[in-house]
């Protein structure tokens, strides 16, 4: 970890714990920071607040002062999650008091250089791929970010020999200053968050920050067939990387029905992809030119790719049974999401679909039903989502109690060939916790066949 001596004999306040918060508050603690912590769970609940008490840090629990920027504070770190319209926030922005996310902590502190990754879809599987990749190069990598570890918390740790692979939401940029990663990976832009940021352009100015500090010396790699990703581009004063799935370029990477390029020569065939589907290409191209950039071996990212059936829960391949494919797409919990899906197999599919009914229209579905030949439905939409399919002129459609029994009856009536993909469209909370838990019972009882 570097020696940050600016936040020392500093008043920082952390908003909302969780782990994040928690990292933050301990990071500043260790950087000599008179920290104070607010949470909303009461203190006799809260052990995540118990523990920081004795460390010797000020912890206000069960309620969010009115007056509590009063103290003093000369920086606020706030949990992701928090909308800037929470009032502590909007007060501290009135204040002119600088509002940050433990993203920035990670930076400031972090002697790794750093990959971010970002984008509306595609982050996960992206950074797991150039993690991977990665592995067996000069550089012992690091997983953080969005992914599920903290990144201050990794970059407290880490040293000159290791590369922190991050991902990046929207919420988490948004919270940035100094910012500045060694490679930048934006891999598109859809509507998304706009509870959050309001407008398009707001989530779009939140994901710029990903590159805003950027200069000659680092890179940005990024989705050339978006037009809005393009302009985007053109706005950093980084190296460019385009990546593109429409056929061959002379820029950056490329690929075409057979093969992948990177400068426009062949570097290796695309049959050695495991992941199926024109989105999982272009994760696939970002991760790789990231991988270039860092000197990676082609035979090591060439095992990775032949070998990766995706990150769980986002169109993992689960097993082969009896001449049929089950994929796993539990994270699918909009259209949008299970649209992608579907658009990534050319072979009949057996579609396990449905959940919580927020009252949204399937309609977007449409133009990529044309490879289902099968619907099992399930949860509060089960019925909607059948009338939808019938709509789509599919037949063969069968109502299911839950995931365990969309299973039993998607064996039942999928043939040789087929395609059993469990990409529900909807969010799992009728039946579930969450969609990690359904997708998790999807696996136990695919393997149960």
């Amino acid at each position: 970890m570097i020696e940050y001596s600016k936040l020392q004999h500093k008043k920082v306040l952390v908003l909302g714990l969780a782990k994040s918060g928690v990292k933050a508050a301990e990071l500043l603690h260790e950087l000599g920071a008179f920290v104070t912590v607010n949470d909303s769970k009461p203190f006799d609940e809260n052990p995540s607040a118990q523990g920081l008490l004795e460390m010797g840090i000020t912890v206000i629990c069960g309620r969010h002062p009115e007056d509590l920027l009063d103290e003093g504070f000369e920086l606020i770190v706030k949990n992701p999650g928090i909308p800037y319209s929470n009032p502590i926030i909007a007060d501290a922005i009135s204040r002119q008091l600088p509002v940050i996310t433990e993203v920035e902590l990670a930076y400031l502190v972090s002697e790794a250089p750093i990959i971010g990754i970002t984008g509306t879809n595609g982050k996960t599987t992206t950074t797991t791929l150039v993690y991977e990749m990665l592995k067996n190069g000069e550089r012992q990598p690091l997983i953080a970010g969005n992914i599920g570890t903290v990144a201050c918390g990794v970059a407290a740790t880490a040293t000159t020999e290791n590369v922190i692979v991050t991902e990046l939401s929207s919420f988490q940029l948004m919270g940035t200053i100094e910012f500045k990663p060694k490679i930048a990976i934006l891999t598109n832009l859809y509507d998304a968050h706009l509870d959050y940021h309001g407008t398009f352009e707001e989530y779009v100015k939140a994901k710029f920050a990903i590159t805003k500090n950027q200069d000659e010396n680092d890179w940005l790699i990024y989705n050339a067939g978006q037009e809005v990703v393009q302009q985007f581009a053109q706005q950093s004063k980084a190296k460019k990387v385009p990546f593109s799935s429409e056929g061959r370029t002379e820029e950056g990477i490329s690929a075409d029905e057979t093969t992948v390029y990177w400068l426009g020569e062949p570097i290796f065939e695309r049959n050695n992809i495991a992941l199926p589907g024109k989105h999982n290409l272009e994760n696939v191209l970002a991760a790789v030119a990231a991988c270039i950039i860092y000197g990676c071996d082609q035979s090591k990212m060439i095992e990775v790719l032949s070998t990766f059936s995706g990150v769980r829960h986002r169109t993992q391949f689960v097993r082969e049974w009896d001449g049929r494919k089950f994929y796993n797409d539990s994270k699918a919990t909009n259209c949008l999401a299970t649209k992608v899906a579907l658009d990534a197999f050319k072979q009949p599919i057996v579609l396990l679909a449905g959940g919580l009914d927020r009252g949204h229209s399937f309609e977007e579905l449409r133009d990529s039903m044309k490879n289902v030949k099968a619907v099992v439905a399930f949860g509060q939409t089960g019925e909607r989502f059948i009338e939808f399919a019938k709509s789509c002129g599919i037949e063969n459609t069968v109502n299911a109690d839950n995931v365990e029994d969309a299973v039993s009856k998607a064996a039942d009536i999928s043939e040789i060939g087929d395609v059993v993909l469990l990409s529900p469209a909807c969010a799992s909370w009728d039946q579930y916790p969450n969609f990690e838990f359904r997708g998790d019972l999807f696996i136990e009882h695919v393997m149960k066949l």
